[in-house]
């Protein structure tokens, strides 16, 4: 059986030699102890535990409870708990973008002294661990469909979302606090060439979905909700996470996707001010950065790219085409102005709410 932690712990410093000693099974220091996360549940939530939550419960005996909720809701919830101090959470995961804005930091703890003890590792990205939180993975919100026919001419393109003549069904589009994403996919279906899409021309965006909404026949508010919808046939196109195309794929659902509509985004594990357990906290999050093999067996699922490179070697190579390839990201892929998305936040947000009501 491949062993869980990293091949090699020369490279790493004293502190994480130390931290992975204690992670063993032999150990009765944690016994009864607990991590509490929040996550968006379903798939994803499947797919973490049996990956990285369950083997380090058996490593260290620290049980991880994990409660679902939507993104907005997470970090509404989190930002209510530090403010009254009654904090019940430890961790929960929010988008790379949010990870950077003040809003985040002003409930979350400042990991860059923990996040030293990464510095000379090789194999994982330089981002792997910031201020905001560890990177949990990369992957993508892009345009999925219902597959069918070999010949059957598929929808590509953003344009194509929008083409109910040629790819008739209903469509889908997400519906929470962080709207930038639909309001972008309009605006490169409107023409716009992705080098000229940020600053979001967000009057242009919101004529653009006026045409299509008569067609939308779901908003959802969760990954689970998108995969739910998928399979009561509420639609036929939508822009959901691939993260939950890849797993509804792996159900052997009739889904496929286009990354020439697609938007590079990623989640961070991110630790609350005054977390109960900040220490479990702490382990759990170093336990998912040393483990290659953890990190691979979540991403081989989910179809995302890990933060270590040693676990992009240990995927399949099946698992390995699904991710966006390098052609892909020069190509099409749109990598987000997070700057000026945490700049308008508001802004773009009370537009939205005004407009999708």
């Amino acid at each position: 059986m491949t062993s869980l932690l990293p091949r090699s712990t020369k490279v790493l410093k004293p502190a994480i030699a130390g931290l992975l000693s204690l992670m063993s099974l032999s150990s009765p220091v944690f016994a009864g102890q607990q991590v509490i996360i929040a996550s968006t549940g379903g798939a994803y939530d499947r797919a973490l535990r049996e990956a990285w939550f369950d083997p380090f419960t058996r490593a260290t005996g620290i049980k991880v409870v994990t409660v679902a909720a939507t993104n907005a809701e997470m970090r509404a919830k989190a930002a209510a708990m530090v403010k009254t101090e009654n904090v019940s959470w430890d961790l929960y995961l929010d988008g790379e973008i949010q990870a950077a804005s003040k809003a985040h930091r002003e409930v979350t703890e400042d990991l860059s002294e923990f996040c030293r003890q990464f510095a000379e590792r090789k194999d994982l990205n330089a981002n792997a661990c910031s201020a905001g939180g560890a990177l949990l993975q990369s992957t993508a919100t892009l345009l999925a469909y219902r597959s069918g026919n070999p010949g059957e001419p598929v929808p590509e393109t953003w344009a194509d979302m929008w083409d109910t003549q040629t790819f008739p069904g209903g469509r889908a589009f997400p519906n929470f606090d962080d709207p930038w994403r639909v309001m972008a996919a309009a605006l490169l279906a409107d023409g716009v060439s992705r080098d000229k899409l940020f600053p979001l021309d967000v009057d242009r965006a919101l004529a653009k979905l006026d045409q299509i909404k008569p067609a939308v026949s779901l908003w959802w508010k969760t990954g689970d909700q998108s995969v739910q919808g998928f399979r009561n046939d509420e639609y036929t196109l939508g822009q959901i996470w691939l993260t939950r195309a890849k797993a509804m794929q792996r159900e052997g659902l009739p889904i496929a996707w286009s990354y020439k509509a697609a938007f590079l985004v990623g989640d961070r594990i991110a630790l609350l001010k005054g977390a109960p357990h900040r220490e479990n906290a702490l382990k759990l999050i170093a336990f998912w950065l040393n483990s290659p093999a953890a990190q691979a067996k979540a991403c081989e699922a989910l179809s995302c790219t890990p933060p270590s490179r040693e676990a992009i070697a240990m995927m399949s190579e099946e698992a390995r085409k699904t991710m966006p390839q390098a052609d892909d990201v020069r190509d099409h892929v749109i990598v987000p102005d997070a700057e000026w998305i945490n700049a308008n936040a508001a802004q773009l947000l009370q537009r939205w709410n005004e407009w999708v009501r």
